[in-house]
């Protein structure tokens, strides 16, 4: 058995959080960077556990790596779950997170109901088998961006059982609410 896995994500919050959330597991997490992969893979489907998968096959099917992936999004109650699959596209292709925050904050104006939930589906190619593993945290979005830590859409989510943003949370008080922690620790290779 091989003691590395690729984590198939080019965001660097992701590769931060999975890193840090794997630390007590043996194994050393490699990037797509650390493998020489530069290419998109396209993330076609209509699900977080297609487009996770189709990451993980990718990367597995062309170097022969065990591998793990995630696919994320935010949804949105009051706008029937988006921006869903299309979170990191929220504001067009190419869109900074902050663009697709303010997108946001702007489709939100005067809604009462601003609850929302993040979705993490984590999937694990080990010794050639597929698992996958699910993370949902609900919460709230907030009326304006508040803090500087996190990635993508943590200033605006307010996670339900705290007052404060992802993005005021270091990441210890972050991991305690976490999709991507409650998938993570799911994951046993």
């Amino acid at each position: 058995m091989s003691n590395k896995i690729v984590f198939v994500s080019g965001n660097q919050g992701k590769i931060k959080e999975v890193k840090s959330f794997l630390k007590d597991l043996k194994i050393k997490i490699l990037t797509l960077k650390d493998i020489d992969f530069n290419a998109t893979i396209d993330e076609p489907y209509v699900t977080f556990a297609e487009n996770s998968k189709i990451k993980a096959q990718t990367i597995h099917s062309t170097y022969g790596y065990n591998c793990i992936s995630d696919d994320s999004g935010l949804m949105v109650k009051t706008l029937d779950g988006e921006p869903g699959v299309n979170t990191a596209r929220y504001a067009g292709k190419g869109a900074t997170s902050h663009e697709n925050m303010d997108k946001l904050l702007n489709v939100l104006k005067g809604k009462k109901d601003r609850s929302a939930e993040f979705i993490t589906i984590i999937t694990l190619i080990h010794n050639n088998k597929i698992n996958q593993f699910e993370g949902k945290v609900k919460g709230s979005i907030s009326n304006s961006k508040t803090g500087a830590y996190g990635f993508g859409y943590d200033p605006i989510f307010i996670p339900d059982g705290s007052d404060l943003t992802f993005g005021q949370m270091k990441k210890e008080e972050k991991a305690m609410y976490s999709h991507r922690a409650k998938a993570l620790k799911k994951v046993r290779v």
